[in-house]
């Protein structure tokens, strides 16, 4: 296996810019018109807190989170290239994001996924997070599933 390296960043990083515009027209291909109600909720700028993963040079995949309150960070842009899943990426940049969200102070992860995205419901129910309500921007969202765990 290749190995795969872990880059703290920031939200203008060309490569997270780049991973985060394929994670768009998957979004779109797999919701279509719905993704115009979430287009807005996921509007990342000014984020310092990202992490990309990259395999021989190349980024692969990515993850980010933003304060939700003064005790939990919400996980956003998780993103892993199709033909780099199945190799636990995802679950690397989460729990890069968690040890992180932690060294700042957050006690609690929050996020938000779809109901679609059964791969990123297993990877949040296999790394500890258990359904919540929906929060703040998806309250009312049917299609929105939301975790949380505690750091």
């Amino acid at each position: 296996m290749n190995a795969i390296n872990l880059k703290h960043t920031n939200s203008q990083d060309p490569d997270f810019r780049l991973l985060i515009t394929e994670l768009d027209a998957e979004l779109r291909a797999t919701y279509d018109e719905l993704m115009n109600t979430y287009d807005q909720h996921n509007i990342i700028e000014k984020i310092d807190t990202v992490v990309i993963a990259y395999v021989e040079g190349r980024p692969v995949g990515c993850g980010c989170f933003k304060a939700f309150d003064k005790d939990a960070a919400e996980v956003k842009r998780m993103y892993v290239r199709p033909q780099f899943r199945g190799m636990r990426i995802s679950a690397m940049v989460l729990n890069e994001l968690e040890v992180w969200a932690a060294s700042l102070g957050y006690t609690r992860m929050l996020l938000e996924t779809g109901e679609k995205q059964l791969a990123a419901i297993s990877l949040y129910q296999k790394g500890g997070y258990v359904k919540s309500d929906n929060y703040g921007p998806y309250v009312g969202l049917k299609t929105s599933l939301c975790y949380s765990k505690t750091l």
